[in-house]
């Protein structure tokens, strides 16, 4: 083995075994030059040597350095990359932060007040000074933070103690299409100077490239870089990947339609993630009175025919396919529905989401909703109704017209949805198309001059100038009102 310089001269001038002895010595002399690296590792060094003097005895000499763990940190290490395992383009703006959880173990709490360390001395890199957010430079993905095993956190527990647990957040700059990340952290415990600790993802998508969304490290004290969590760039919601993964449009053959009518949809859905996607599914919920046509669902990739499997459960249409959709590729789905006179009662709106799941890494996609409205007229079919009525002078206050009670002319009725009505010549008014339900109309007695509200001796809910009726889907209703001259009101 070399010997270094200042023993040289003393290996010239010694026995064999007063040599042996030397080497021992020697470890205990460099001692102090392993005083930086105990502060990552807890390393015991024993020599021992067996000598014969010049009389013939034979003796031993050993020496056992024992460097404890007290003042080492322990550094789970890690590195973001993209959905497909590759470098970010940039990391500039990203960022890093460990935080405790709340009293729900699911939520953020405060960050976790780090040791700080000194670059060169104990600081480790990237993160030399052990900072906490870190952010990352703009062409490095690599983070770390340094846990103290006698730092308390706010729970009692010491930083490296089993049952400590950590949320690791990872925060992209903002307007770059990522979101945030979190990563629930468990210390399992310490056995022979190995950490470990397990990593849940608290979005539901992979931590790593092989669909994992728990894994189980460790960390050795005495080796601090040779272990790490490895992320991925963020997408859809609380995922890495990017927002735009996949990209629907729904569109339609016709922009009005009524009862009788069929109406032929269209999903394109295109693939525009840099993998193949599998397991997608086109879920798409239809307009109330629209009714899918099965036998009509077809579809294709970039022109050529494709099977879709469909499933239906009330107003929800799945459309899914068991081939995989290749980068760059697009899905189309086209179906027919049949409009039935109950479509007049909604909107006309429907909405369809798509997602998929990406091959090479398990992270699952989507897009929507893609909104399609048809405008509906209802042709001959309608659920509206009509309002009739007639404005008359009650002789015998009941509310009822009899022979020799007759209609009032110009009288002005306003209705709740703003309509003003004028009564003919004979006191009569209809109003058609009016939607179905509680309808309410008011008589305006300055349209009748020397005319008051004639008071009902039988139903006092009459009393008033209001009336309220209940108008059915294509029903007719009559509204009523009874007058009296002036002259002739009743006295109390």
């Amino acid at each position: 083995m070399p010997i270094f310089p200042p023993f040289k001269w003393l290996f010239r001038r010694s026995r064999r075994w007063q040599r042996l002895i030397i080497l021992v010595l020697i470890g205990i002399l460099l001692q102090p030059v392993t005083g930086a690296y105990a502060q990552l590792s807890n390393i015991i060094n024993e020599a021992q040597a067996t000598y014969t003097t010049d009389n013939g005895l034979v003796g031993t000499v050993s020496n056992r350095i024992d460097i404890g763990q007290d003042n080492a940190l322990i550094d789970p290490i890690g590195n973001l990359v993209g959905c497909d395992g590759q470098p970010l383009d940039t990391y500039a703006g990203f960022s890093m932060a460990l935080y405790e959880p709340d009293a729900s173990g699911l939520e953020l709490g405060g960050l976790v007040n780090l040791t700080r360390t000194v670059p060169g001395e104990n600081g480790l890199e990237p993160n030399d000074t052990n900072v906490n957010p870190f952010f990352l430079r703009p062409d490095l993905g690599r983070y770390n933070f340094l846990l103290d095993p006698n730092a308390p956190l706010s729970t009692g527990l010491n930083q490296t103690d089993s049952g400590a647990q950590y949320i690791l957040v990872i925060n992209p700059p903002e307007n770059a299409g990522f979101t945030e990340r979190r990563v629930l952290i468990d210390i399992i415990g310490t056995v022979n100077q190995v950490l470990s600790y397990r990593a849940t993802s608290l979005d539901g998508q992979p931590l790593s490239v092989d669909g994992s969304t728990e894994l189980t490290q460790t960390v050795r004290i005495d080796d601090a870089f040779a272990q790490g969590l490895t992320f991925f760039e963020f997408g859809l919601n609380t995922s890495i990947c990017k927002t735009e993964q996949m990209r629907i449009t729904k569109s339609a053959d016709r922009a009005a339609a009524q009862p009788g009518d069929v109406v032929i949809y269209r999903l394109n859905i295109q693939n525009v993630a840099a993998a193949e996607v599998g397991s997608v599914i086109a879920i798409d919920t239809l307009p109330v009175g629209f009714e899918l046509l099965p036998e009509s669902v077809t579809g294709q990739v970039n022109g050529n025919p494709v099977t879709v499997n469909t499933t239906q459960s009330n107003r929800s249409v799945a459309f899914s396919i068991t081939d995989v959709l290749a980068a760059d590729n697009t899905l189309d789905i086209f179906y027919a529905t049949r409009i039935t006179p109950d479509a007049v009662r909604g909107s006309g709106r429907n909405s369809a989401i798509v997602t998929a799941e990406r091959t090479d890494s398990g992270f699952r996609i989507q897009d929507g909703p893609s909104i399609h409205r048809i405008r509906l007229d209802p042709g001959i079919l309608s659920d509206c109704g009509t309002l009739i009525g007639r404005v008359f002078e009650d002789k015998n206050f009941d509310g009822e017209q009899q022979s020799g009670e007759a209609g009032i002319p110009n009288a002005v009725i306003f209705l709740d949805d703003g309509n003003r009505v004028v009564t003919d010549a004979d006191g009569l008014y209809s109003v058609k198309k009016m939607l179905p339900g509680q309808r309410t109309g008011t008589l305006d007695l300055s349209s009748l001059p020397g005319y008051t509200l004639a008071p009902n001796l039988h139903f006092s809910e009459r009393n008033s100038l209001s009336r309220l009726v209940n108008l059915a889907p294509g029903g007719l209703v009559r509204m009523n009102f009874g007058v009296t001259p002036t002259f002739e009101e009743a006295q109390e």
